[in-house]
């Protein structure tokens, strides 16, 4: 990476911006490629369906928790990572965030790609970000029905330890990037939610209700 794509120097971490509340209310939800949960055969729906009921939604106050750093990296933590992957896998994600499972742990576990192995991310700091951005939408586990246009940094470099506690540095572009952001919002108590504009606000938070009640309430358009 040339260092005038970067936003800070090495050695001084940064935090992505958080939204002001003017504009305020990932994961990029499903796999890449993932069919969609009406082509899902019953058996996938079924796992997703167990999986996404571990999953916090919209309103619960820990999603606008920020997570507190890890010091302890035993057979525990490395059961709750192993726990997450397994989760995310189920409910067709490609990131998880332990807020999002009510544990207030600044571990991620994110998978990008369908053939990468499922990455765990420990107490993550941005080392930096590109200026350059780029806009796509993001879905959110934790915002049934909700996909928006949410801009990111293209490249980030973040440092920050695995499940045993071993330092990790991960450069990343693209989808995986993209990937990271979203869930670090996550741990500092951000939702895709905070990074639109207040219409495309009120949008999502329409498709939300809708994706939430039962098929014989909604109106004729939005069955």
């Amino acid at each position: 990476m040339d260092d005038d794509d970067r936003t800070a120097a090495h050695d001084t971490s940064i935090e992505l911006p958080t939204p002001s509340s003017e504009e305020a209310d990932v994961e990029v939800e499903r796999e890449e490629d993932a069919p969609e949960p009406a082509e899902l055969d019953a058996e996938t729906r079924a796992r997703r369906d167990a999986a996404l009921r571990h999953v916090r939604k919209f309103g619960d106050p820990v999603l606008r928790a920020t997570a507190l750093p890890v010091e302890r990296f035993d057979e525990d933590l490395r059961h709750e990572v192993v726990r997450m992957g397994e989760l995310m896998h189920d409910a067709l994600g490609v990131g998880l965030a332990a807020t999002q499972l009510g544990v207030l742990h600044r571990v991620l576990v994110y998978k990008a790609y369908v053939d990468d192995p499922v990455t765990a991310l420990v107490n993550p700091v941005f080392e930096w970000l590109s200026d350059e951005l780029e806009t796509a939408e993001e879905g959110c586990l934790s915002l049934p029905g909700v996909h928006v246009e949410v801009e990111r940094h293209a490249r980030v470099r973040v440092r920050g330890q695995d499940e045993t506690g071993r330092p990790l540095e991960i450069e990343a572009e693209g989808l995986e990037a993209r990937v990271i952001q979203h869930e670090v919002d996550h741990l500092n108590g951000v939702l895709v939610l905070d990074r639109i504009s207040r219409e495309a606000r009120k949008d999502a938070m329409r498709a939300m209700r809708e994706a939430q009640e039962p098929a014989e309430h909604r109106p004729a358009d939005a069955a």
